[in-house]
């Protein structure tokens, strides 16, 4: 455990190795649903894997989700599975890591550069970083 309460941070290009090795490893996007209806998601059909999708924030009012460690455990993820916290660019699904290392899951990493990355110098993200700009799977609706 880090000293940010929880297993660590990886980049999106690790999390996908973890996924293609780690039988038990869950990648849980935290963001809300219009953001994943409408930015993309993560496609983890080639490994025969599902995305875990939980809200880190409730829409529309952006407030903390309280039932978001009893939501991620009852979509199927244990707390001695690998979980992969995914956001938009790696604050939210930090502070679910460690809300989820707190009640006890075992190995929480929080996908750092997120799905869309870093702003860059322009203010706009998925430039230079994050999942969609390192070529890895994913989808939109």
């Amino acid at each position: 455990m880090t000293e940010h309460g929880y297993a660590g941070d990886i980049a999106p290009d690790t999390a996908w190795e973890i996924l293609q090795d780690d039988p038990t490893a869950k990648l849980v996007d935290v963001r809300t649903r219009p953001e994943i209806t409408f930015v993309g998601q993560p496609d983890l059909s080639q490994l025969g894997k599902a995305l875990v999708t939980v809200p880190w924030k409730t829409y529309p009012d952006m407030a903390a989700n309280p039932r978001f460690v009893d939501d991620v455990a009852g979509a199927g993820v244990k707390p001695e599975d690998t979980v992969l916290l995914l956001c938009r660019s790696g604050q939210r699904s930090a502070a679910a890591a460690q809300a989820l290392s707190a009640r006890g899951f075992q190995r929480c990493y929080n996908v750092a550069e997120g799905f869309e990355g870093d702003k860059d110098t322009h203010g706009h993200r998925a430039t230079h970083n994050g999942w969609k700009v390192r070529g890895l799977p994913w989808i939109q609706d």
